[in-house]
């Protein structure tokens, strides 16, 4: 393994914040995700079925967003080499996410909790997907296992 070029858990700062770059949503990032992963759910592949739907149209998965979001938390770097685990995430699924919708990640650290024993400490991070239009798609928390400095 390469020399980690993320934050150690000792270089996090309660009320720090990132931004991601944003990323559009398309119809192969649905189809891709629902061969992967078998959801086929009418509400992602029938434009008919949704044109009678409430929202109107076919939508994203929400774990495909969720998951769009982690790859983009991890393109920051801050995570590179120095995460250990994912160890909870809570979200709350707030808006559609429509096929041509580009979302981008606000991540701030919300705590930090020492954890020697797993080698590091946890870092909770406030977490909002946000869609071209301002609004949080989606909202909530991940805490994520980070390494601790290693000794000098």
């Amino acid at each position: 393994m390469g020399k980690p070029v993320g934050k150690f858990f000792e270089e996090y700062v309660v009320g720090e914040s990132m931004t991601t770059r944003g990323r559009t949503i398309t119809e192969a990032d649905i189809v891709q995700f629902g061969s992967l992963t078998g959801d086929f759910n009418p509400m992602h592949f029938d434009a008919e079925y949704m044109g009678k739907h409430l929202l109107g149209k076919r939508v994203a998965h929400g774990m495909l967003t969720l998951s769009y979001a982690v790859g983009q938390a991890y393109q920051l770097g801050f995570l590179e080499g120095t995460v250990l685990a994912f160890r909870a995430i809570e979200m709350k699924f707030s808006e559609p996410v429509y096929i041509g919708d580009t979302i981008h990640v606000e991540i701030s650290v919300r705590e930090t909790k020492e954890a020697s024993r797993l080698g590091g400490g946890l870092v909770t991070f406030e977490v909002r997907i946000i869609n071209q239009a301002g609004k949080a798609v989606q909202k909530g928390d991940w805490v994520v296992l980070i390494a601790s400095k290693p000794s000098a």
